[in-house]
């Protein structure tokens, strides 16, 4: 079912991403050629990894690290951290797309903020969680 939270969490970012990937692909300076289709490409699957993220967090996601439930299932089956690691991939592609390098030291900045978040994050899901935290940290990446 569709709910104003889900909303506001899934279908808008994604169809506002959407929208803003086909306007940078579209008029972002320099050819169309297969770097920028890479760079699209990398975009689409960076964008999709957040939202389904936070769609499979439903209402545990939150900016500030906390422990409300321990989600373990789709795509947190595998990844501790898919939306930090859907977020570079996202850049990466932007970056391809506009031919800007110089945004690279965007991923600079953010690359290790990510690492410290998630560093804060799993501290907080291993106090509430223990063992069971630990367990799914041993069975999935970053």
């Amino acid at each position: 079912m569709v709910d104003r939270g889900s909303i506001l969490r899934v279908w808008l970012p994604l169809l506002l991403g959407l929208y803003c990937l086909y306007m940078i692909f579209v008029n972002a300076p320099g050819p169309h050629d297969l770097t920028r289709w890479i760079g699209l490409a990398l975009s689409l699957l960076g964008l999709a990894g957040v939202i389904l993220a936070r769609f499979t967090l439903g209402r545990s996601f939150s900016v500030r690290a906390k422990a409300t439930e321990l989600v373990t299932s789709g795509i947190y089956s595998r990844i501790r951290n898919p939306i930090y690691v859907s977020g570079v991939i996202f850049i990466v592609g932007l970056i391809l797309m506009v031919r800007y390098p110089a945004l690279a030291v965007v991923l600079v900045i953010i690359i290790p903020m990510q690492i410290i978040r998630a560093h804060r994050e799993a501290h907080v899901l291993e106090a509430k969680f223990g063992e069971a935290y630990r367990q799914y940290r041993e069975r999935t990446w970053f």
